[in-house]
C-alpha cells in the first residue's frame, strides 16, 4: 500500500537571545490535570540556616531563582523521556560517564 499523505517535518528556528540558553543547576517537575510543568532553576546564593517562624524548626534555606518555566501536555511527557535517555546513552558513550 502507497501512503499518499506527506511527512512532517518541523521547521525550528530560534531567536538569539533564546540560542544562548539558561545556565540551570536545579528542576522542578509537577503536574496540574492539564499537563506537566518544568521548572528551571539556579541557585542564588549559598545554602544557610534559618528558622520556620510558626513551628521553631530549624531548616536549610537554599535560595533559588526559576530561569525558565516549560509547560508540556502529558502525550509530550513520552517523547521527552525517551529523548532524554537516548541523549543520556549518546552522553554516557561518548564519556564514558555514568
Amino acid at each position: 500500500m502507497v501512503n499518499d499523505e506527506p511527512e512532517n517535518r518541523l521547521e525550528v528556528s530560534i531567536s538569539a537571545e533564546v540560542e544562548a540558553g539558561q545556565y540551570a543547576n536545579f528542576a522542578s517537575v509537577w503536574h496540574t490535570e492539564d499537563g506537566f510543568v518544568l521548572d528551571f532553576a539556579v541557585i542564588t546564593r549559598p545554602p544557610q540556616l534559618a528558622n520556620d517562624p510558626s513551628s521553631g524548626q530549624h531548616f536549610v534555606s537554599v535560595p533559588t531563582r526559576i530561569v525558565s518555566r516549560i509547560r508540556i501536555p502529558p502525550s509530550q511527557v513520552f517523547e521527552l523521556m525517551k529523548a532524554l535517555e537516548q541523549q543520556l546513552t549518546a552522553y554516557e558513550k561518548e564519556t564514558g560517564q555514568k
